[in-house]
């Protein structure tokens, strides 16, 4: 056996659900293209769980049980508000989320129809803890889930106690499609796993969310952010980018393992920034971003990926950067509970091997003669 590091070029499951076949992203076959410019992510959700897309029934179903699974327990609620107020977003989620299976009567349920409940209570309730959980931290009351509008709408409204522009739901129900799925990534990855030892949905996606947690996978977009902000205005980019690029310092937000043109979903969401920067009269991020490319890939050939406008168009929401891979998780959500119920469907216990490197014929030594 040779080990891969990595994993890289591993194939280790055969899934239904997406694929990245010369560096096209699809859901069920269909390209991310259309469905960032068409459809709506509850269209998604339903497409990544069901297989097809919905009609307009199916659609409003699907709203209905989001809305009606979508308030959290109170225990969760007052546990949020016992986190130390500087505690890490991602381990805020990863706490409440996994808390959550302890207030469900169906956690250890694990018929289809149980684990389909579930899967619509964690699409619904991760939108409602990640945005209670930034009001409490401020002080603020969390507010109660509104009825029968879209998770992007929800998740701004419960965020700041406003009506949101149209605009503004717009660019996130965007974004919330372009994250839902990405064939077999670390998260995804990590919550298959864990549920192949037929363990609980809940804790496949808290799995999850501790792999997002990591800034090589889901934090990419809060460093990008803070580096726009370091960098500060467009007139200081060339010289830190350079400067960076002699350093052979990685930038954040460009080239993906899987994509060797370009990351498909970037494009989306820089005309998306621009769109913003536009409306809210503010184009210094979107500026600020573009030149960025320009030299990277200029001279490094790397294209950016799809963290990297992500968080210009995030900060033009005025959501704050630590809240980013939140919202990440919740788009996430819809993919990794698909994962998990079609690992369900055809499971087997996912047990790789390693290609040893210690000493080998060590003799035991008794303890008096060591």
């Amino acid at each position: 056996m040779t080990a891969t590091k990595g994993l890289e070029g591993i194939v280790a499951t055969t899934s239904s659900i997406s694929s990245i076949i010369d560096g096209v992203l699809t859901y069920r076959g269909i390209n991310i293209d259309d469905l960032a410019e068409k459809a709506t992510f509850e269209e998604v959700v339903y497409l990544l769980w069901y297989g097809k897309l919905p009609n307009r029934s199916e659609l409003n179903q699907l709203l209905s049980d989001l809305s009606k699974y979508a308030q959290i327990p109170q225990q969760v609620l007052d546990q949020i508000k016992l986190y130390p107020k500087d505690v890490n977003s991602m381990a805020a989620l990863r706490t409440a989320v996994s808390s959550l299976a302890l207030y469900d009567e169906e956690a250890n349920d694990m018929t289809p129809e149980a684990n389909l409940r579930k899967a619509i209570k964690l699409q619904a309730q991760l939108t409602t803890i990640v945005a209670a959980f930034a009001r409490i931290r401020q002080g603020q009351e969390p507010i109660a889930p509104k009825s029968g509008v879209s998770i992007a709408e929800n998740f701004l409204y419960m965020l700041t106690g406003k009506q949101p522009e149209k605009i503004a739901i717009e660019a996130l129900d965007k974004a919330l499609v372009l994250h839902a799925d990405h064939e077999l990534n670390a998260s995804t990855f990590a919550a298959r796993v864990t549920v192949a030892t037929l363990s609980d949905i809940y804790s496949g996606v808290t799995s999850a969310i501790g792999a997002l947690k990591g800034p090589l996978h889901g934090g990419a977009n809060e460093a990008v952010m803070a580096m726009l902000e370091e960098i500060g205005t467009a007139d200081n980019v060339t010289n830190y980018i350079n400067e960076k690029l002699a350093n052979k310092e990685k930038i954040m937000g460009f080239g993906h393992r899987v994509y060797k043109n370009g990351d498909p979903r970037a494009k989306h969401l820089q005309k998306m920034s621009q769109e913003l920067g536009k409306i809210t009269g503010n184009m210094n991020w979107y500026d600020m971003s573009i030149q960025i490319e320009e030299l990277v890939t200029g001279q490094k050939g790397l294209k950016p990926n799809v963290d990297f406008y992500s968080a210009s168009v995030y900060t033009s929401l005025e959501i704050p950067r630590d809240l980013f891979t939140p919202i990440f998780a919740i788009s996430r959500t819809s993919g990794w509970t698909a994962h998990i119920l079609e690992q369900y469907e055809n499971n087997r216990l996912i047990r790789p091997r390693a290609e040893y490197t210690g000493p080998s014929h060590q003799a035991f030594t008794p303890i008096e003669q060591r």
